[in-house]
């Protein structure tokens, strides 16, 4: 069962053509990653799924959903979630805040007059955030400021921030960018981990370590256009995605 169906997506900037006639699925349940040289249209391509760009045309479902035209807090609400290249967090606030806030959004839909003063005495909300932020191995940091953590903890939290939702579909944007190794290996595990809650995950990704560990299908962008698409060993050994990626050299 496919849980979104891109079809015949297009979007240009004046003269650019970022995306072009491009088609795309995901299956239900799948790890599938999303690869291409830097100007692929890997970023635009997000953009129009998530609702920040609309796409010149084309259409894009969830499930049985058209995310068309959807705002992004809409397209939030019905279960789709995405860490993005930069941690969208809420630096002055507390890690255990910082994962209330969604949850309780996506519990209630909207934020209540008094969001912080109904936070401390909900106690379903506050154990929820506590085991999101156990998950991602954060807890022992709940009451420090989000501002004050490193880049890796910072798209832990904001990975917990997404999962205090439960979303059925997970768009990770480089969830390891700027990482080290060692942090990336933590976040590659912890995305593992997620896998097994069942929820599909879409992932775009420079760094082909991970990429190789986590997906189970790669589609390959290139000048706005999908040129290969398949099992991951298959399109490690594809000239096409050698040369549009590295120039010919093996990946």
């Amino acid at each position: 069962m496919k849980i979104l169906t891109v079809e015949g997506v297009n979007k240009s900037f004046g003269g650019l053509k970022a995306l072009n006639n491009v088609n795309f699925s995901v299956e239900q349940g799948a790890k599938h990653a999303i690869i291409g040289p830097n100007g692929a249209g890997k970023s635009t391509f997000l953009n129009c799924m998530i609702g920040r760009l609309a796409p010149d045309t084309g259409t894009v479902m969830f499930g049985d959903i058209s995310l068309t035209g959807m705002k992004p807090y809409e397209i939030n609400q019905v279960g789709v979630s995405r860490v993005f290249q930069t941690p969208e967090i809420f630096g002055d606030l507390t890690l255990l805040e910082n994962v209330m806030i969604p949850s309780l959004a996506k519990r209630d839909g909207e934020y209540a007059l008094h969001p912080f003063k109904r936070m401390e005495h909900d106690a379903e909300i506050r154990d929820k955030a506590m085991h999101m932020l156990e998950d991602v191995n954060l807890e022992n940091k709940r009451d420090m400021t989000a501002s004050s953590l490193s880049r890796g903890d910072k798209r832990r939290l904001e990975l917990a921030m997404c999962l205090s939702q439960d979303p059925k579909l997970l768009l990770l944007d480089e969830p390891t960018a700027g990482m080290s190794r060692a942090d990336t290996n933590k976040t590659i595990d912890l995305l593992k981990r997620i896998g097994d809650r069942g929820i599909t995950k879409v992932v775009i990704e420079h760094d082909m370590h991970v990429v190789f560990s986590l997906a189970d299908k790669v589609t390959v962008l290139a000048q706005g256009t999908i040129i290969a698409e398949g099992k991951p060993e298959d399109i490690k050994g594809d000239p096409r995605v050698q040369e549009a990626y590295l120039g010919g050299a093996h990946l």
